[in-house]
């Protein structure tokens, strides 16, 4: 997975290809002490609107790695950044 924020660019691997995705946002919470990256690979869901993916950003040697988030008060503080995102994109 490469990750390159000063071009705001990813690459995840997704069913088992590598995609090219775009960041969009990153953040850091206090309560978890841990950074974050919003990012969209275009594809479009069934309600018409882009997927944006959040996943924490967790450094390793000299390489940026994203972790899934899976903690339900986490998932929760996500959506809240999620919302507070798209209300600010309008």
């Amino acid at each position: 997975m490469d990750f390159d924020l000063d071009n705001e660019k990813i690459q995840v691997e997704k069913d088992g290809k590598m995609v090219d995705c775009d960041v969009l946002f990153t953040f850091d919470s206090e309560d978890t002490m841990k950074s974050y990256v919003g990012y969209t690979d275009h594809s479009v869901a069934s309600n018409g609107r882009k997927n944006i993916y959040v996943s924490a950003i967790r450094p390793f040697a000299n390489r940026i790695t994203l972790e899934d988030i899976t903690d339900e008060r986490e998932l929760q503080m996500v959506s809240e950044v999620l919302a507070q995102f798209d209300r600010e994109s309008r």
